[in-house]
């Protein structure tokens, strides 16, 4: 009188996850399509990273020379204003190299164009462009250019009357 009914089971053992003819965890090697992919990958990754490592050093070098410059100039004119003496920032254009008359100069990236506009009493015949902050808080003014090799850079610009130095980004 009983019925019996077939429930299915699950196989538990040694024999658990294995398929036919092939371990559970995949083939033992890679097709030559497979290494052919990931060669092309690693060339183009070859090629085009000295192209980048060139590109962010350039524009790190530009990053930090335009911090440099204005951190100087700011630096001549708070000395300037607090020490009530007149302090000199100077441009060298023909070594390429800034900073504060008397200190230790900066030397610019060989990447960077630099055009100086000053009083023709702050042009040395030796290219070496500068403002002068006075103690009142004054300068002689001017500006400097410094541009990238793709044409951007910045404008750096000291008010003659205030001494305050901005700067704006120069389009190419």
């Amino acid at each position: 009188m009983g019925h019996r009914v077939a429930v299915p089971t699950a196989t538990v053992g040694s024999n658990a996850g294995v398929w036919r003819g092939r371990a559970r965890f995949g083939s033992r090697g890679f097709t030559l399509v497979e290494l052919l992919v990931v060669f092309a990958i690693a060339g183009l990754l070859v090629g085009i990273a000295p192209i980048a490592f060139e590109k962010l050093r350039e524009s790190s070098q530009y990053r930090g020379t335009l911090r440099a410059v204005i951190t100087d100039l700011r630096r001549a004119h708070q000395l300037a204003t607090t020490e009530g003496r007149a302090v000199r920032f100077q441009m060298d254009l023909a070594q390429r190299q800034f900073g504060l008359q008397g200190a230790v100069p900066t030397a610019l990236p060989s990447a960077l164009t630099v055009r100086a506009t000053v009083g023709s009493t702050e042009l040395s015949p030796r290219d070496v462009a500068s403002i002068l902050f006075l103690p009142d808080g004054g300068a002689t003014g001017g500006t400097f250019d410094l541009v990238r090799p793709s044409g951007s850079g910045t404008r750096l610009r000291v008010d003659w009357l205030t001494g305050r130095v901005e700067h704006q980004p120069l389009a190419p």
